[in-house]
């Protein structure tokens, strides 16, 4: 079957793509692997999905579609991406993180270059409503003087889920990135970072608490912590010389003004946020039209990447 679009993989995320697509009105094929999923996705959305893989799919003579949505695994993004680049795929979505780690994302940068494809990430809270609106009323303060984040993550429920060594073991890249990602992209990149870790977790060797501080290429300040044995949870401060904004959750906007202690609900426009998983319509509807000014590309992430593992350890980091 001919088609422009195709989504690889038929799990949630999948489902989810399938919704924004059938509200864009763009025609799709989805190709799957287990028969379960496969099933379950029939179900729910009515949408075929052809099962055996990607390389069972095209291996049949099916043509090369324009765009791929990539909604594998973590573990299996690398590989499934490396075969679509190879086959001559030109625009890829790839769910977050992209790779596993930054040679995984090195090695793509490098085929994507050579096959003069376009690959990106889909860090879909980059085009929240809250997101939006905090970036109009930050450049009418004059921009962010500084900012602070927490990624804390739930242990208790996550040592339960049923996943690969593996992928848990990269959990800070393959999930708590969807935070750290929002706040560079909203506070500015680091120049230079100390990181501080400590201990452990059953199914995390890396650490169990977090903490750093640094400075972004223009100039401005910020901190960060994460506890994954405490209590905590996703936020985001970002302050300029005239109010605090807060993400916390990161789909609302609060803020504060200077001199005040009150807190206020900033009023935003969500419907479509409410509509389908938020931020995935504007998401994909950047991506498919070619708008990709805040989608990060494959070559940013793999820089990032060097952040995120830095993260992970002690000590100062130039970048």
């Amino acid at each position: 079957m001919k088609t422009d679009v195709i989504i690889v993989g038929a799990g949630d995320m999948a489902i989810e793509y399938s919704k924004v697509l059938d509200g864009l009105k763009k025609e799709y094929v989805v190709i799957g692997r287990g028969e379960e999923k496969a099933n379950r996705f029939e179900f729910i959305t009515g949408h075929k999905v052809y099962r055996g893989g990607v390389e069972y799919y095209f291996d049949e003579g099916a043509p090369i579609p324009t765009h791929a949505i990539v909604v594998v695994y973590p573990l299996s993004l690398y590989s499934v991406a490396e075969y679509l680049i190879n086959i001559g795929v030109k625009d890829l979505l790839l769910e977050k993180p992209g790779g596993m780690n930054y040679n995984e994302l090195k090695k793509l940068s490098d085929m994507s270059k050579a096959k003069k494809a376009s690959v990106f990430i889909a860090y879909n809270r980059r085009f929240y409503a809250s997101v939006e609106k905090a970036k109009e009323l930050i450049a009418k303060d004059g921009g962010v003087t500084s900012f602070n984040f927490e990624f804390t993550e739930w242990s208790h429920k996550i040592e339960k889920l049923s996943k690969p060594k593996d992928e848990l073991e990269g959990w800070l890249m393959a999930n708590s990135t969807h935070v750290i990602d929002l706040a560079f992209y909203l506070g500015g990149k680091p120049k230079e970072m100390s990181s501080y870790v400590v201990g452990s977790l059953p199914w995390y060797s890396k650490a169990y608490a977090f903490a750093g501080s640094g400075v972004t290429n223009n100039g401005v300040l910020f901190t960060y912590k994460a506890n994954w044995k405490s209590a905590g949870r996703w936020s985001i401060e970002i302050l300029t010389n005239e109010h605090k904004f807060i993400f916390e959750p990161i789909e609302s906007l609060k803020i504060q003004n200077r001199g005040e202690i009150n807190i206020c609900q900033v009023e935003i426009d969500d419907e479509i946020d409410k509509k389908y998983k938020a931020g995935l319509y504007k998401e994909v509807e950047a991506f498919i039209n070619g708008n990709t000014i805040n989608l990060p590309d494959i070559h940013e992430q793999k820089d990032n990447a060097i952040i995120y593992e830095s993260m992970e350890t002690n000590g100062l980091k130039m970048f």
